[in-house]
């Protein structure tokens, strides 16, 4: 059994690892409404964002790829050789947007290698969620699994989180046009830098005693025939769960600033208010529900998820596009985020916790990209083109309808606290 110390030093290393890979990729989302003219022909404002979350959405198409190649990778060499592979392929993303020149200046090239930038983005974060779903699960001991699991999101929020208070910040000391012209760079050079960091950080941490006791068996090698041949429930149960958790945190989180913006008629400067606000307040409470699962269970906590969902979603929405007084959307929005909380606060060690560990880092990262990239990836993409037909409200009905059909898979599944593959390794 991993010692306590060295289990605590391993998942707060780990955690800090993964705020700054996601801080890397959650910056592009939060400095759209600036970058998307100098990359794009000037046009209105929806129709530049709606290019931007077209790349945005190319970067997710690349995360079931890299979920299959760094999940698997993580189950041959190591969870420790992933996280630090991952990082590296993030690094190379950002430092590529933050010199890329404009379109004016370089035309069709400008777009075509943000979307490079991107896919190399999305290759790490495919890995990066599953190494570090297994990582952080792994080094948990068993009876505070889903409290210590549960920073996985903590720092997923909290990169995201890092990436609006730099946004809020910048917008204090540069003006508009600077911040068109230029400051949208300065985040995306601040997170080439902190990955390189990363980069060290990762190579001196501890590898699981659950990956070592797997390369010691003669257990079959990870590949994705074998887990759809010897695993297919599983994988593609976290596909099922995975869809209506995860569009409903894009929506609720990353679509949520435009939405503020773009629909509510905030300006830009209150929408990343709001949000830094109600992130917060979303990443705080995600230990109290991974400890709570620990007393009750998982299963409870994700059919409360898909209830509240089902039924919030679309008055929330509703009740935004008409709201004026930025506590009142601050309520709204951080309403909808603690209901989403039952799902992301557990989700990773949910998927864990179905996988054995020889095959646990692709059966983590792959079915979970691949849901992610259907439906979170093209949440932004959706939402804005039902906007710009008119059928906005479409958009919350879809929302509603994957939490449904989740909420069917969260109802059916066990629960994994109380038949957990880990406890075998």
């Amino acid at each position: 059994m991993t010692a306590r110390p060295n289990r605590l030093r391993s998942i707060l290393g780990g955690s800090a690892g993964n705020l700054v890979e996601w801080y890397d990729w959650y910056a592009y989302s939060a400095f759209t409404l600036y970058f998307a003219a100098s990359f794009f022909p000037k046009g209105d404002r929806t129709a530049e964002l709606l290019s931007a979350a077209a790349v945005f959405a190319v970067g997710f198409l690349m995360r079931p790829i890299g979920g299959w190649l760094m999940g698997v990778y993580s189950d041959r060499h190591g969870r420790k050789a992933g996280l630090t592979l991952s990082v590296s392929l993030m690094c190379a993303g950002s430092v590529a947007i933050a010199v890329t020149p404009t379109y004016a200046q370089i035309g069709a090239w400008a777009p075509a290698i943000l979307v490079l930038a991107r896919m190399a983005q999305g290759l790490s974060l495919g890995g990066e969620y599953g190494a570090s779903a297994t990582y952080m699960s792994e080094m948990a001991g068993r009876r505070h699994r889903g409290f210590w699991s549960s920073f996985q999101y903590v720092t997923l929020i909290g990169g995201q989180l890092t990436a609006l208070g730099l946004l809020v910040i910048l917008q204090a000391l540069l003006t508009e046009a600077q911040l068109d012209a230029w400051g949208w760079r300065i985040p995306f050079a601040i997170g080439g830098v902190l990955a390189v960091s990363v980069f060290w950080l990762r190579r001196r941490l501890a590898e699981t005693e659950s990956f070592e006791n797997a390369r010691q068996s003669d257990a079959p090698k990870s590949g994705a025939l074998s887990l759809f041949r010897h695993h297919p429930r599983e994988a593609f149960t976290v596909m099922a769960l995975t869809a209506g958790g995860t569009l409903a945190f894009y929506a609720y989180s990353i679509y949520m600033q435009k939405f503020l913006a773009n629909t509510s008629g905030f300006s830009r400067e209150t929408a990343s208010a709001i949000m830094t606000a109600a992130l917060f307040v979303f990443m705080a409470v995600q230990p109290v529900m991974g400890a709570l699962s620990d007393r009750i269970g998982r299963k409870p906590l994700m059919i409360g998820f898909g209830v509240a969902g089902l039924l919030a979603t679309w008055p929330a929405f509703v009740a935004l596009e008409s709201v004026t007084s930025p506590w009142s959307a601050f309520a709204i929005v951080t309403g909808l985020l603690l209901i989403n909380s039952a799902y992301s606060a557990i989700s990773g060690v949910v998927k864990a916790e179905m996988f054995p560990a020889h095959i646990r880092a692709l059966g983590v990262a792959f079915p979970y990209a691949l849901a992610n990239t259907l439906f979170g990836g093209t949440a932004e993409y959706v939402a804005l083109w039902l906007k710009g037909q008119g059928l906005e409200r479409g958009f919350y009905a879809y929302v509603t309808a994957m939490i449904g059909l989740s909420l069917i898979v969260y109802t059916r599944m066990k629960d994994t606290r109380d038949h957990s593959r880990i406890l075998e390794d």
